[in-house]
């Protein structure tokens, strides 16, 4: 006969082990070295951001020399802004569509001069029927479709305008295309001496297309620099509350004036002038 299975009726008992509880120092201890793991982490980049926003624009000062004479902080609003080509071209097309005048004219068949008697009679001649000699197929005629007084100029908001400059003046600067001079309002009136600044100053332009950014005409001092500078071919002069990214674009070198740098930022940034 088969043997019986013995089965017993009690129940099995396992050991289970219960996971250890840290203690409450040891919790502590813990918690603190990842909070402090935490702001370490986030405390780098954020130290990072601060250097990176305070930091300045310094630029070289040329004396007439052409030598480095001095250091100077440049707005960062006017020559570390965004450069934005798009901006820049609107802001060239409003520009010399702005200079178009409009006024050229011609006159209609109703407007010239001449007979209004019949060319010649209507039928019989064998040539084709006119009624008048100042149609615009005969000479001395009338003019059809021609140009008539037009105004071309366009608008651009004024926060645009002066985006547009300083993003001009920015990619100049980032070019190494701006020199800023001290000692210009000291030349004596003769064009050599002025000449001879420019030889030795303009390292960019090979044409002599060269833009001078003086802050203000009436200041004292500055006659003789205008009497220096007016009869050589290919500087510019304009004052610092009229320059415009056109001028800017369309200059291969560009010397400022120290103190026209100050005049920039008084007139675009901080007077609100367009």
């Amino acid at each position: 006969m088969p043997a019986k299975k013995i089965v017993s009726k009690k129940p099995l008992k396992v050991a289970i082990k219960k996971p250890a509880v840290p203690k409450k120092s040891v919790v502590k201890k813990v918690a603190v070295k990842k909070a402090a793991s935490a702001k370490a982490v986030v405390s780098k980049p954020v130290v990072k951001e601060i250097k990176r926003t305070t930091g300045g624009l310094n630029a070289d000062v040329y004396g007439m020399t052409g030598k480095i004479v001095s250091k100077l902080s440049l707005p960062k609003e006017i020559f570390g802004a965004k450069v934005n080509d798009k901006l820049m071209a609107q802001a060239v097309r409003v520009y010399l569509a702005n200079q178009r005048s409009g006024t050229a004219s011609t006159k209609t068949r109703g407007e010239v001069h001449g007979t209004t008697k019949k060319a010649w009679r209507q039928k019989g001649t064998g040539r084709a029927r006119h009624g008048s000699k100042k149609a615009p197929i005969f000479v001395h005629g009338g003019i059809a479709h021609g140009p008539r007084p037009h105004d071309f100029s366009l608008k651009m908001p004024q926060k645009m305008r002066k985006a547009a400059l300083f993003s001009a003046l920015t990619f100049k600067n980032q070019n190494g295309e701006i020199k800023i001079i001290s000692g210009l309002e000291k030349i004596e009136p003769k064009t050599k001496f002025m000449a001879d600044v420019v030889r030795k100053l303009d390292t960019v332009s090979k044409k002599r297309n060269i833009l001078l950014v003086t802050p203000d005409k009436e200041k004292s001092g500055l006659e003789n620099l205008y009497r220096a500078s007016r009869n050589i071919e290919g500087l510019r002069i304009i004052k610092a509350d009229l320059v415009n990214t056109y001028e800017i674009l369309n200059t291969k070198a560009i010397f400022l004036m120290k103190d026209a740098v100050d005049a920039i930022e008084k007139h675009f940034v901080k007077g609100g002038a367009n």
